[in-house]
């Protein structure tokens, strides 16, 4: 991985961490009505941290064929609906 690779991962790592924290803990509030507190809050993020590496490293590559072709799939029956 260079310089930009790694910068990239940091940030959809940072913005998955966050987004995957505030949706996790509305989650939580809306199933059991718990006060958010910072155990809570600790449990969450460091349940979101691994989900959104995964996503990252395995999900988000950009040489990821399998997305790529059902992309183009979805793209041509988009195309040929017009």
């Amino acid at each position: 991985m260079d310089a930009d690779q790694i910068e990239r991962f940091m940030e959809f790592l940072l913005i998955g961490v966050v987004m995957g924290t505030v949706e996790d803990l509305i989650a939580v509030k809306l199933a059991t009505g718990e006060t958010i507190n910072p155990r809570m809050i600790f449990v969450v993020v460091a349940v979101a941290i691994p989900f959104a590496a995964f996503s990252e490293l395995i999900v988000d590559r950009p040489d990821m064929q399998f997305m790529r072709k059902t992309a183009q799939k979805i793209e041509k029956k988009l195309k040929n609906s017009v």
